[in-house]
């Protein structure tokens, strides 16, 4: 991975370098021939303004300003040494004055390749006024040319006619290219000695997080990365890997301890269901002892079929396709027909039961067999709990869009250090609600069943004995022709 991003990275600052060393390149250039045109341009303005001065009637004869002629004979042998330039100049006559001589005698293919005609259409074009500076690639060779008109009275009465080859003007660019390869080349060893070391420096973190990954991937979810290296970005990608990392070390303490209590309340029954019928099988328990050891072994099966019942039931419900059946029924019926169901029990421990509706009927949109096993599942609870002559209330009543079903007994209640893990799985305190025979995973069910319809199960604050409320949607009566789901039950 590191070498592929240096990869990347290298050849991205390698195509930006060339591209930006190319146009500096082309811009250097076109400076620098500029600059020399300029140059020539310039030599060629005081040519101009030299041979406006001399004075007679003949080119370079004794007539002329001796000084002029001299100055003008210097500025033309530096142009020449400079550039190996034709120079012909024109005065207010028409007459010309040239170096051909010279310049043959230095470059005479030069001199040979000149085109006479090109010249001529280049001065009438620089008698009219205009300065010319033009590559002309025709000819064995390009050649660069230069014209200037001098003006005396505001009228043109002459010009200056230059023209070199085109390697005299770019002469000396291969030593800037030198220069430019140079400095891209130095430019891309500190950028490619940069890069590596920032995207070393960047990707320890991530490192650091392909190593705890591995040691996750091998079931140590105790490992942490450091949240405080690395930018912005790593760093809450580091905070949302840690983050992982906790809820998966809680979800493996979950699935232990969810093993670890569904191997001991099912070692229990066994145990004793093992016992008692190898003590009778072996001859150890007399047969007269027989059928009270045989209820108990009946018992232990009933309690161990209810705990497998109940880990079914929360299995069906925790899976990600379990589904609601949703109708619209009357909770206070259903409440009434759960007391009915358990009047024997209630009336045998002398325990008063009660339903206080608010509102009768009260209608909701629910599930109803879900919200019946929630109601049967608390009732059950505050039965356990209740002691004999004690009173238990189930009560409904409208707030808002919701109806709020509570379930109140006049038992132990929860002790305050036991209220977080009521809806724990397994959660059977010794001074708890849940206390008792149970498996511990009604309150459990009752809370997954709750969240399946998006509404709240809680424990609340109460004096005396224990208070469970749950909410649901409030919905309209049905109409004529409708029967209530309650009556079905």
């Amino acid at each position: 991975m590191f070498a592929r991003i240096m990869a990347v990275v290298m050849a991205a600052i390698l195509i930006t370098a060339v591209c930006l060393s190319g146009i500096w390149w082309i811009t250097l250039r076109n400076q620098q021939i500029d600059a020399r045109l300029d140059y020539l341009i310039s030599e060629a303005e005081d040519i101009a303004y030299l041979a406006a001065d001399l004075g007679g009637t003949t080119l370079w004869g004794s007539s002329w300003n001796s000084t002029a002629r001299e100055h003008l004979n210097l500025k033309a042998d530096k142009v020449n040494r400079e550039f190996g330039a034709y120079i012909a100049v024109v005065d207010s006559y028409g007459r010309v004055m040239d170096n051909v001589q010279t310049a043959y005698s230095e470059d005479p293919d030069f001199v040979e390749s000149l085109s006479g005609e090109d010249i001529t259409e280049a001065l009438r074009t620089v008698l009219r006024g205009e300065t010319i500076r033009i590559r002309m690639n025709e000819g064995e060779a390009p050649t660069f040319t230069v014209g200037v008109p001098f003006v005396q009275d505001g009228i043109v009465s002459g010009a200056v006619f230059i023209q070199t080859r085109a390697q005299r003007i770019e002469s000396g660019l291969e030593q800037i290219l030198l220069t430019i390869v140079l400095v891209t080349t130095g430019v891309l060893v500190l950028s490619g000695i940069a890069v590596f070391l920032f995207v070393r420096y960047t990707l320890k973190p991530l490192k650091r997080m392909t190593a705890a990954a591995g040691s996750i991937a091998e079931g140590n979810f105790s490992v942490q990365v450091d949240e405080r290296k690395g930018g912005r970005e790593l760093r809450e990608v580091s905070h949302a890997f840690n983050t992982m990392t906790d809820k998966l070390r809680n979800v493996e303490e979950g699935r232990k301890e969810f093993v670890a209590n569904v191997s001991h309340e099912l070692r229990t029954p066994i145990t004793t269901i093992r016992g008692f019928a190898g003590g009778m099988a072996e001859g150890v328990i007399p047969p007269e002892e027989h059928p009270k050891y045989l209820k108990l072994v009946a018992e232990e099966s009933e309690r161990m079929s209810g705990l497998v019942n109940d880990l079914l039931a929360l299995s069906r419900l925790e899976r990600e396709d379990a589904e609601l059946e949703w109708s619209v029924f009357d909770v206070n019926e259903l409440l009434r027909q759960a007391v009915i169901r358990r009047m024997t029990d209630v009336e045998s421990r002398g325990i008063e039961i009660a339903c206080e509706p608010e509102t009768d009927p009260c209608h909701v949109r629910a599930d109803r067999d879900r919200i019946d096993q929630v109601v049967t599942n608390l009732l059950d609870n505050a039965i356990k709990f209740t002691p004999d002559g004690g009173k238990i209330t189930l009560a409904s009543r409208v707030r808002g869009a919701v109806a709020e079903i509570t379930v109140r007994d006049s038992g132990p209640g929860v002790d305050p250090e036991d209220r977080e893990k009521i809806f724990d799985r397994f959660f059977t305190a010794d001074r708890a609600h849940t206390a008792g025979k149970g498996t511990g995973l009604g309150l459990s069910i009752c809370r997954r069943i709750m969240e399946m319809h998006r509404q709240s199960l809680r424990l609340l604050d109460t004096d005396i004995g224990a208070a469970f409320r749950f909410t649901l949607e409030k919905a309209e009566a049905p109409g004529d022709g409708l029967t209530d789901a309650g009556n079905h039950a």
